[in-house]
């Protein structure tokens, strides 16, 4: 999952030039590419020991937090937003006082990066770190960039120094074609705002984004808050599966794996019942979307969101997910007759198919014909040895090597934090990725990947080196073992890794288009790459190992754990098609034509085909509508897209250098840089169809035959 300080677009109140993640002056800007140092170690080994004490500095220098002088304390924020907004300052006046030229894109995105580079360090920390007063002052850093870039994007004048630009052919025809493209990005964000359009309408523009912000952030805490019952309405011997306050039972999720049915029954019908003060959240943010949309020129709130992205526009995105719809439709009635034959075998009073029985039952069936128990898997996935296994990957396909460097003191905001650094074997240091791993009280529970810090090349012609944290929730170490992960853990950790290494190695000019920071379609493209190759044994045999005795996992576990993957996946699949359906229809054209509830019904029934259960709005747990309005689809895209760079050019060999390279070439080295069907073509040397990305996804639903011949002997 990528995790972003969105600035800009539709739903944000500072909704428009600066959507860049960037870091603080410090951290390593301006070093060299190095080749070797002294504090750098074996990453393996730094994971799978606990922290030493930091080592005695003699000159007692505490850097401060990510390298930052500044940020040794909380206070230390306030110093570098006031840093960074007379920076701002100073280049709006230097823009717009010079003729329209290369230099104008250059200055916009050197002020997008003094202003991120400090909200993107603020928005990690205001959620990771456990000391509050750290929290608190960079909760107040991002409000202040923030209304910092509410001022830019209604600065008629900065506005019209990039408009002189884009006005004149000629020098529009003298720009590379990376520069072009960023410029009409800061174009297309700052249009947003109705920036463009006449005085009046411009402040409505400005007063629905921060409306839109306020509904989505209203939204977003309502998908989790919990709905009680009162304890006598539910039958007694179900009250121990839920808290309980006095005389009410608390339901705060769908408790989708218990084994009773009853308890997920509960869950589902007390969980999803409709409130009316989230349901008409819901249809304003819906109706304000859609009012910005038709204000700043697009027909439908959908068709803004979609531009730039591989998609392109709603009406692929449509014909996309009806055309996976049909491929899976057969499948998918497969699936549910084996979980209703389940349900039949434990359940036989009760046999009907309902929405909350899937998750379970498909679990069962999994365990059942495969023997995937999680115990007999984590032993050979050690943290380290995970990490090693990423190590091995990384410089077999591309020459890059991870070694742990011991960060300095005050530099890391806990001490299990672990600091990387990432160095090419001609190229040298890459750039630094800092790994938040390990559970602890207050943390989100989330798997994340923040960019602190964008790459670009600086006017003194160094590269800015890209800083980035993945942050995972795993179990510490014990007395008697190192860290051990479950299956599930080891691919999160290879996907996450993903989305590090497109930010190490998107080396593009400009931060605005740094790694990850590319339209939705495309961003979860390298991270589930790196899925096919956790799943992958001659990837996986190369660290496996059993960390008491070193035997390595078995060839056959690897296969049944991959094709027990494949069990109920099209009924998974099918599941995501309707979330992304119902998605583009309350995107799609305003006033909708009935209530959001009776849209669910109807979609549900038609692209899912269990039930809609009565008194009951899903939708309003639906979180993702507020990042990713518009564009659920883009998991499945992505994973197409994915699906087919893994067939075309790893499947034969994954450590094949060429392959590698081209990859790094073609899709990782320029971020959102680049037009990003323009990068799936180059990597596959063809114009992907939407009927190929449908074929690719529904290929992988196929078992392998092999897997059934090793079981067997």
């Amino acid at each position: 999952m990528l995790c972003a300080w969105r600035l800009g677009g539709l739903g944000s109140r500072a909704a428009a030039l600066w959507p860049g993640r960037a870091g603080l002056r410090g951290l390593g800007a301006g070093i060299r590419a190095r080749e070797v140092s002294t504090s750098w170690s074996p990453v393996g080994a730094a994971f799978n020991v606990k922290p030493q004490g930091r080592r005695l500095d003699l000159f007692g220098e505490r850097r401060g937090l990510f390298g930052v002088p500044e940020l040794s304390a909380p206070e230390g924020f306030r110093i570098a937003q006031e840093n960074a907004l007379r920076k701002a300052d100073l280049l709006v006046e230097r823009v717009c006082s010079m003729p329209p030229g290369p230099q104008t894109v250059l200055i916009f995105d050197e002020l997008s990066d003094s202003l991120c580079r400090v909200a993107d360090l603020a928005d990690f920390v205001k959620i990771a770190h456990p000391e509050r007063a750290f929290r608190e002052a960079a909760e107040e850093a991002c409000r202040s960039i923030g209304t910092m870039v509410e001022k830019l994007n209604t600065n008629v004048e900065l506005y019209q120094s990039l408009q002189k630009l884009l006005a004149d052919k000629n020098l529009v025809d003298s720009l590379d074609p990376e520069t072009r493209r960023v410029a009409e990005l800061f174009m297309f964000d700052f249009e947003i705002s109705g920036i463009h359009l006449d005085k009046e309408k411009r402040k409505r523009a400005v007063e629905l984004n921060v409306k839109i912000l306020d509904l989505s952030n209203t939204f977003l805490m309502g998908t989790n808050f919990p709905n009680k019952i009162e304890k006598h309405l539910l039958p007694e011997h179900i009250h121990r599966n839920f808290a309980v306050t006095g005389n009410h039972v608390i339901i705060d999720g769908l408790h989708a794996e218990a084994p009773d049915d009853l308890v997920r029954e509960a869950a589902y019908k007390i969980f999803l019942y409709p409130n009316a003060g989230q349901l008409k959240c819901l249809e304003e943010l819906l109706s304000n979307r859609d009012l910005l949309a038709k204000l700043v020129g697009y027909s439908t709130y959908s068709h803004r969101a979609l531009q730039g992205t591989i998609a392109k526009n709603p009406e692929t995105v449509m014909e996309f997910l009806e055309k996976l719809s049909d491929k899976l439709s057969e499948r998918t009635v497969k699936d549910f007759e084996m979980i209703r034959g389940m349900k039949m075998k434990l359940n036989p009073q009760n046999s009907e198919l309902m929405p909350w029985d899937p998750p379970y039952y498909s679990g069962v069936i999994r365990a059942e014909r495969y023997n995937i128990e999680p115990s007999l898997y984590c032993p050979f996935f050690s943290l380290g040895a995970c990490m090693e296994g990423l190590n091995i990957l990384f410089t077999k396909l591309l020459g890059i090597t991870l070694y742990a460097e011991q960060p300095a003191k005050g530099e890391v905001w806990c001490e299990d934090v672990r600091k990387l650094a990432v160095v090419h074997e001609s190229e040298g240091l890459l750039g630094y990725i800092y790994c938040d791993f390990f559970q602890r009280a207050d943390k989100p529970h989330q798997d994340c990947h923040f960019t602190i810090r964008g790459g670009r090349l600086k006017e003194d012609g160094n590269y800015q080196l890209p800083v980035v944290v993945l942050m995972l929730n795993l179990p510490h170490s014990s007395r008697n073992s190192p860290t051990l992960l479950t299956p599930g853990m080891m691919e999160n950790l290879f996907h996450e890794m993903g989305h590090a290494m497109h930010s190490m190695l998107g080396r593009t000019r400009y931060q605005h288009v740094t790694g990850t920071r590319c339209p939705t379609d495309f961003a979860e493209v390298p991270s589930i790459l790196m899925e096919y190759f956790a799943n992958d044994y001659r990837v996986v045999t190369q660290f496996a190992r059993h960390y008491q005795t070193g035997q390595s996992l078995p060839k056959n576990m690897v296969s049944r754990l991959c094709e027990s993957k494949k069990v109920c996946a099209a009924a998974d699949m099918q599941l995501q098609v309707f979330y992304a359906t119902l998605d583009q229809i309350y995107h799609g054209k305003h006033p909708l034509r009935t209530s959001t509830t009776d849209i669910l019904r109807e979609t549900q029934e038609k692209f899912y085909g269990l039930p809609y259960v009565p008194n009951t709005a899903w939708q309003l747990r639906f979180s993702h509508l507020v990042g990713y309005g518009a564009k659920y689809y883009s998991y499945l895209m992505s994973r197409a897209v994915a699906s087919m760079v893994w067939k075309e050019c790893f499947q034969q060999d994954p450590f094949n250098r060429a392959a590698g390279e081209r990859y790094r070439r073609e899709m990782l080295a320029h971020g959102g840089g680049k037009e990003p069907m323009l990068m799936v073509q180059g990597m596959l040397q063809k114009c992907p169809s939407i009927d190929d990305f449908v074929s690719a996804l529904v290929s992988d639903l196929d078992l392998d035959f092999e897997t059934f011949l090793m079981d067997s002997e």
